[in-house]
């Protein structure tokens, strides 16, 4: 009679991290492009490098409020012997074209107008006030590459230039949590969504959806399931993954994380998470982020800082590890290994790397600290 056991989903090898990013080489490739109004495509990843389509301004314009002139008219003026011009000089606002013949703004209180004329009590310089043609950009000039992610920023210049549109890539992530016990509420998918958005994809996380119904049709770019991947008896993510998909890698040689699960269902990448939270984010840190950012045909990088590690940290050989640090007076500190408890990483203010070749690294070693999302 077969045990009890004999069905459990068990993990035979836990597969090295360089053989999986190199595995998604064949699974994951850029999505398509779109074209979207640009405060829509906030978070988003240029597909093409974005070029001025104009120069902007296309005339010279006034940089502030005042009365335009020509310099050389007010050459000689001053308070004691002002400079009077007639016909009065014209009031400009700020960001109108300068007017015929004039090449200077003037303070407010720098004339007396009076009955059509205008007393000059400050000599104005070429160009004071001005910002000339083509003085913010020039036509053609590229502002951001492709591959680079929008910003806020971005967003405000881009409409600054009055276009309409931009191409971008942005992949759609659906999240499904399988293993959130009754009567509680999911910790883990808001804050996986939330870094799926921080490197350049649309999450969408999917309430009360059938598990086989999502590998079935999962009509999204990636799908992530958060839970089942351990070898209880309720869990079921890889038996029904390798049912109606693919299971590529089941146990992941880093920590923790090591229960997570690589596969695709009908054409789509699909990441299993762990359904513990310090395990879920170290596995989308270092799989998860990767499948985003080729997803976005993202060219950016993880942004780190070099810092100063007060303690040492010890490590396992032959795994990658996610070490959660927060920051000290000398620098930073390990907030534990392999396992991180919900107090530890409250007080985490980012991550360290470990390779699997390491046996761990030695107090007053410096670092590259990593932002969490």
């Amino acid at each position: 009679m077969a045990s009890s056991t004999a069905t459990l989903q068990r993990i035979t090898v836990l597969t090295p991290l360089a053989d999986i990013l190199s595995r998604l080489d064949a699974l994951v490739f850029p999505v398509a492009v779109s074209a979207i109004a640009p405060e829509d495509a906030l978070g988003a990843t240029f597909a093409a490098g974005f070029a001025a389509p104009a120069d902007f301004p296309q005339h010279d314009c006034a940089l502030s409020d005042g009365w335009a002139v020509a310099a050389e008219q007010t050459a000689d003026a001053s308070s004691f012997a002002p400079v009077v011009l007639e016909p009065a000089p014209s009031w400009v606002n700020t960001g109108d074209f300068m007017p015929a013949g004039t090449d200077a703004v003037l303070p407010p209180d720098s004339a007396t107008v009076v009955n059509g004329k205008a007393e000059i009590h400050l000599p104005a310089t070429q160009g004071d006030g001005v910002l000339p043609a083509s003085g913010h950009v020039s036509k053609g000039a590229v502002l951001r590459k492709a591959g680079e992610r929008v910003r806020q920023l971005d967003v405000a210049v881009i409409r600054s230039l009055a276009v309409e549109t931009i191409s971008v890539r942005a992949p759609r992530v659906k999240i499904l949590s399988v293993s959130v016990p009754q009567g509680k509420s999911d910790s883990i998918a808001p804050m996986i969504a939330h870094a799926v958005r921080a490197v350049g994809g649309r999450p969408e996380i999917v309430s009360a959806a059938p598990l086989e119904m999502m590998f079935s049709k999962p009509e999204c770019d990636l799908l992530i399931v958060i839970g089942g991947t351990g070898s209880g008896k309720n869990d079921t993510t890889l038996k029904s993954a390798a049912r109606l998909g693919k299971v590529e890698f089941h146990g992941f040689g880093i920590l923790p994380g090591q229960m997570a699960a690589l596969g695709a269902v009908d054409r789509c990448p699909l990441l299993m998470l762990p359904g513990r939270l310090d395990s879920a984010l170290a596995a989308f840190l270092l799989v998860g982020s990767k499948i985003v950012a080729r997803l976005a045909g993202s060219t950016e990088t993880d942004p780190a800082s070099p810092v100063f590690l007060s303690k040492k940290v010890t490590s396992t050989i032959g795994l990658a590890e996610v070490v959660f640090v927060r920051r000290v007076e000398k620098g930073i500190e390990p907030l534990g290994s392999g396992m991180f408890s919900l107090q530890a990483l409250s007080q985490a203010d980012g991550w360290i790397f470990i390779p699997p070749g390491s046996e761990g690294i030695a107090a007053g070693t410096t670092v590259e600290m990593r932002s969490l999302p």
